[in-house]
């Protein structure tokens, strides 16, 4: 029961894909410890794609903030560093 309410979930799509890029994936499915079938690796290779990408955005925004703010956070760590040291 539990495989068709996630089966009930995936909608189909139409991918063109290079035919070498086909042979590595069919390559791919079959020497797996666990072989797979062309679309579930393709949903892993996007979910993984699409994770590493928002994790770089996130990345991104992050470092924007520190170069942003970096002066007052180096007065704020020595400020703390120098508290630590007085105790």
């Amino acid at each position: 029961m539990r495989g068709s309410h996630i089966k009930d979930q995936m909608k189909t799509i139409a991918v063109t894909i290079d035919e070498t890029t086909l042979h590595l994936l069919d390559e791919l499915a079959t020497t797996l410890p666990r072989p797979r079938s062309r679309s579930a690796l393709v949903r892993m290779a996007v979910r993984e794609f699409a994770e590493r990408e928002r994790q770089r955005g996130i990345e991104t925004q992050e470092h924007e903030v520190l170069r942003k703010h970096r002066k007052r956070l180096v007065r704020q760590a020595r400020a703390l560093i120098a508290e630590q040291a007085r105790l």
